[in-house]
């Protein structure tokens, strides 16, 4: 029979509308302005005193708290609108001094059972949720220093193995000296590490007991590191990001020296900051003998000790660097700890170094580059000077029991979110060299929420101008092309937002585009119902042929269309790929809606019904 369909057919359009309608629901809950208050290492909150402190203030100030939620690292206040949000902040910032992040949030407010489906509002971009905005400058200095460190050591070891007598080791900007006991060591040295470390200009400096070997890195080799260092950087802050989960980073190079970094609704911008600024890294060194000159020793404290040190030797085993992969775990007596594995050549490097020194003893140095900030005046006017320092500490000292090859734990982390933030730096990679913030700005959710509302603006009058259209010019049918069309953004919403889709401004130009583009699949098959009604056929040959004639043109326009947002998707940046994304989209739901379920509720209403005369 014309114009009816099966049962299952019906069925399973209603199934779809109905998984279209729940999983849209979560985006009619806007979330909640609130602040997150962490401790400034991320492993404590505030306790119960400190809170009530917190409320009585905020009680104060007319600010009113709508909710507290609390965790094991963090507490959250939700508020009430986005000015008290920003008071409420800069209150509890200075109630709790430096020791605690007061950062601003946007917290979820989805239902727990929509929650319990996995549903989730749509991701919203940095201009229209708003989120963070680093701006990094990388320390090119320390990238030399710390190369010039790494060949130090190497050549250390070269010259003891050739037993070669030498003094002390100086590392000044980029020229690397090395004090020998007389000039024939120091030639013999010179001969033997100008062969393996062609990157130095070579000057011998006095004589005798002051024979001086001075290497300074040629022009040449200190912009090839400086450009590792700024393209090692780019790579390690990426794979940070990435494990943060960020919706739609940014995350680009600036200049000769300076990294962009823009987070998108972040949902703790305390951890992002400690996570994209970290510069913490390991070192594995022996533990010095006692007979060990002092010159190849350093004195180190441990890190949960300050009171406690030890005497390592400066020669480092292996770094970070070359930790291929790192996790959080356990030990048998419920303390955090992170299991480590390593390459190829860093497994190579511990093998070597533990198999000869079995009932040694091995640190662990953890090692953080920071900044300070100290006011300084110059002809009358303060200035604020920024001056970077290192902080290095053991956090672990224990004795070689056997040869240790590519996996190994430490042990000694003070927290579960210690140990966790570590495997994450070590897995990601660790930084070629220390960068520090040279700008950092929140966009507040007040510029996101009128980017929203002119958005969702834009779309009413689009919507509203093509539901005038449509009641107009087709009578009945324009009231099933309408509600089709109200069912393809419900469907739209849900697939972006079960896909984890970033919803930009373009990207709501790409929903206003397919709103217009919907209606055109259906103003086709309208068409030509009515030329099939003008030629004498029946009601019912009119609708059957007009759906049939009109599907090839139908597919056609929108299989063309895809394949250019497709392109589109491949080759555009970041506002480029989100315009096709929901143009993609919006594609596939106009196809459904348009073809199948106006064309269910034609059936519905006509269908097997002897009708004399179509409103259309």
């Amino acid at each position: 029979m014309l114009n009816r369909y099966p049962l299952w057919k019906y069925l399973l359009i209603l199934i779809v509308l109905l998984v279209g309608l729940v999983y849209s629901l979560p985006n009619l809950f806007p979330e909640d302005p609130a602040i997150q208050i962490s401790s400034e290492r991320g492993d404590a909150t505030v306790d119960e005193r400190q809170l009530e402190r917190i409320r009585g203030s905020l009680t104060e100030a007319g600010i009113d708290i709508k909710a507290v939620e609390r965790s094991e690292t963090s507490t959250l206040l939700r508020l009430e609108t986005p000015d008290a949000q920003l008071a409420a902040r800069d209150r509890v910032a200075a109630m709790l001094g430096d020791d605690y992040v007061v950062a601003l949030n946007l917290a979820e407010s989805t239902p727990e059972w929509l929650q319990a489906l996995s549903a989730s509002p749509m991701t919203l971009g940095l201009d229209l949720r708003g989120g963070v905005h680093f701006l990094l400058e990388v320390d090119m200095q320390a990238a030399v220093s710390q190369r010039l460190e790494v060949n130090a050591s190497a050549m250390r070891e070269l010259l003891r193995d050739e037993r070669i007598r030498y003094r002390d080791t100086d590392i000044d900007g980029r020229t690397l000296t090395l004090t020998f006991t007389d000039a024939e060591d120091r030639d013999t040295a010179r001969s033997l590490i100008s062969r393996e470390f062609p990157d130095f200009q070579y000057q011998n400096q006095g004589d005798g007991r002051g024979a001086e070997l001075a290497m300074t890195l040629t022009d040449q080799a200190v912009d090839e590191i400086q450009d590792y260092a700024i393209n090692q950087n780019l790579t390690t802050l990426r794979n940070r990001v990435n494990e943060l989960g960020v919706a739609e980073p940014l995350v680009q190079r600036q200049g000769p020296d300076r990294i962009v970094v823009e987070l998108p609704g972040v949902q703790d911008t305390a951890e992002a900051k400690r996570i994209v600024g970290a510069t913490a890294n390991l070192e594995f060194r022996l533990e010095a003998r006692p007979d060990t000159p002092e010159s190849e020793t350093e004195t180190l404290p441990f890190r949960n000790t300050p009171s406690r040190d030890a005497d390592l030797m400066r020669d480092v085993i292996i770094t970070g660097d070359q930790v291929s992969n790192a996790s959080r775990s356990f030990d048998e007596n419920g303390r955090p700890q992170v299991n480590i594995n390593l390459d190829g050549t860093g497994g190579t490097l511990m093998n070597r170094a533990t198999r000869t020194n079995i009932g040694r003893n091995m640190a662990v140095i953890y090692i953080e580059h920071k900044t300070r900030d100290r006011v300084e005046t110059v002809d009358g006017e303060e200035t604020i000077v920024r001056e970077p320092y290192t902080e290095r500490g053991i956090i672990s000292l224990a004795t070689i029991q056997s040869a240790l090859g590519n996996s190994f734990r430490i042990t000694g982390l003070d927290s579960p979110t210690e140990a966790a933030e570590l495997a994450l730096l070590l897995r990601s990679g660790s930084l070629a060299a220390p960068i520090y913030f040279a700008q950092e700005r929140t966009i507040g959710p007040s510029l996101g929420a009128e980017n929203i509302q002119r958005g969702v603006m834009s779309v009413q009058i689009g919507l509203l101008l093509v539901v005038l259209f449509m009641l107009i010019r087709y009578k009945v049918f324009g009231v099933f092309a309408n509600i089709a069309l109200a069912l393809n953004l419900t469907l739209l919403v849900a697939a972006m937002s079960l896909l984890g889709a970033t919803l930009t401004l373009p990207g709501i130009a790409g929903i206003v585009l397919t709103l217009g583009m919907a209606v055109d699949a259906n103003v086709l098959i309208f068409e030509r119902i009515r030329e099939e009604l003008r030629t004498g056929l029946s009601v019912q040959q009119a609708i059957h042929a007009g759906y049939e004639r009109a599907f090839s043109s139908i597919i056609d326009a929108n299989i063309t269309t895809l394949l250019v947002a497709v392109i589109l998707f491949s080759i555009g940046t970041g506002p480029v790929k989100g315009f096709a994304v929901t143009l993609s989209l919006g594609i596939l739901t106009s196809l459904f809606t348009a073809l199948l379920v106006t064309r269910a509720m034609v059936n519905l209403v006509y269908g097997g019904k002897p009708v004399k005369k179509l409103w259309i």
